[in-house]
C-alpha cells in the first residue's frame, strides 16, 4: 500500500521505536467467527491492520447488496467527472419535481425550480444518505454505465451499481440498487483514505465527506464521538452493511460488515443485522485499543434509531 499524508506520521513513529504491538487479527477471528455462525441469515466481514497490512475475510468475497453503501461509489465517479473539469463541486444545479422519489428525503422537501450546489447534493447523498440527491448524483456521474466502468478500470468484480442500469436487471432483482463484496468495499474505502481514489485532491475531499455521517447508531455507537472516522452505512428490509475507517489512536484500522437474506426484518434498533454490526465493532475498538474501553454513556439508547 502506498502511504499516504495521512499514515505517513503514523508509519515514521512506528519505525522509529518499533511502535506498539499490533492484535492478531487470527485471534479477533475467533471471537467473530461465532457471531458470524450463529446469525440466522448470512453474514461476511473484512477487517484490516492498516498499520501491519494483516487482514481478516470472513464470507469476504461473497456478494451482498450494498443498500445506501452503493454511494460510495457513486460519489467517486461524481469526482471523476469533477476531476475531468466535466463539472463543478460549487456549481449550482436545478431541481425539478420531475426527480422526487422519496418523501423521506431532505431533497424531496425542495420546491420545484429550487437550486442547490452539487457539493450540497454530495454532502446529503453520503451524510444522510438522501435517496434522491444520490439517484440526482448517478444521473450527473454519467449513470450507473459510468459507474460501473470506473469501478471495472479500477479492478473491483464484483462491485457493480444495478439500479437504472442497461443489462443489469437480473441483478437488480437479487441485489437491489448496487452490490459489492465486504473485502472490495473496503478497498474502496482504503483507496479514498490513501488519495487512490480519482485523485489525491479529490480523495482527501470525499474523506472528509466520509467523516461527517448523520447515521451513527451502528457501528459508529461503538467508537468514541472524539475518535475520527470516515464510514457509509446502508439498509434495506433483510440486509444491513457498514463500511469504516477507523482513525484510532494507535494506529488506524479499517473494517467492512454485510448481512444477507436476514430472518429480521424489523426496523427496530435491535435488529439482528445492527447488533452483529454493534458487536464486531464493539470488539474491534476494545481488542485495538485496550488501554481506552468504551462504552457509550447510560442512557444512549434514547438516541437511537433505524437507519438507512
Amino acid at each position: 500500500m502506498r502511504i499516504s499524508a495521512l499514515f505517513l506520521p503514523l508509519a515514521l513513529f512506528l519505525a522509529s521505536c518499533g511502535g506498539p504491538s499490533r492484535p492478531d487479527l487470527l485471534e479477533i477471528g475467533a471471537d467473530i467467527a461465532p457471531l458470524i455462525d450463529a446469525f440466522d441469515g448470512r453474514a461476511g466481514v473484512y477487517i484490516k491492520d492498516l498499520v501491519t497490512g494483516q487482514e481478516l475475510a470472513i464470507n469476504a468475497d461473497t456478494l451482498y447488496p450494498t443498500a445506501s453503501m452503493i454511494k460510495v461509489p457513486i460519489m467517486v465517479a461524481v469526482f471523476d467527472r469533477l476531476e475531468r473539469g466535466e463539472l463543478a463541486y460549487q456549481q449550482e444545479l436545478v431541481y425539478t419535481d420531475s426527480l422526487f422519489y422519496s418523501d423521506d428525503d431532505l431533497t424531496g422537501e425542495f420546491r420545484d425550480s429550487a437550486t442547490v450546489l452539487l457539493s450540497e447534493m454530495v454532502m446529503l447523498s453520503i451524510s444522510k444518505s438522501d435517496n434522491t440527491a444520490s439517484l440526482w448524483l448517478q444521473e450527473l456521474a454519467g449513470t450507473g454505465v459510468a459507474i460501473n466502468e470506473w469501478l471495472a478500470n479500477h479492478g473491483f468484480v464484483g462491485t457493480r451499481m444495478n439500479s437504472r442500469t442497461p443489462g443489469r436487471r437480473v441483478d437488480w432483482e437479487t441485489y437491489g440498487w448496487g452490490q459489492t463484496t465486504p473485502r472490495e468495499m473496503a478497498r474502496l474505502m482504503e483507496m479514498i483514505a490513501t488519495g487512490q481514489a480519482v485523485s489525491p485532491a479529490a480523495s482527501e475531499e470525499m474523506l472528509r465527506v466520509l467523516q461527517r455521517p448523520y447515521w451513527d447508531d451502528e457501528a459508529l455507537s461503538q467508537i468514541p464521538p472524539a475518535i475520527e472516522v470516515a464510514s457509509k452505512n446502508g439498509a434495506v428490509s433483510a440486509s444491513k452493511s457498514e463500511v469504516l475507517l477507523v482513525h484510532a489512536p494507535s494506529g488506524p484500522y479499517l473494517f467492512c460488515v454485510i448481512t444477507a437474506d436476514q430472518a429480521d426484518t424489523r426496523w427496530a434498533a435491535d435488529n439482528a443485522g445492527y447488533v452483529l454490526i454493534r458487536d464486531i465493532s464493539r470488539l474491534l475498538w476494545n481488542t485495538f485499543e485496550p488501554d481506552s474501553p468504551y462504552a457509550a454513556a447510560p442512557g444512549s439508547e434514547r438516541y437511537r434509531g433505524s437507519d438507512e
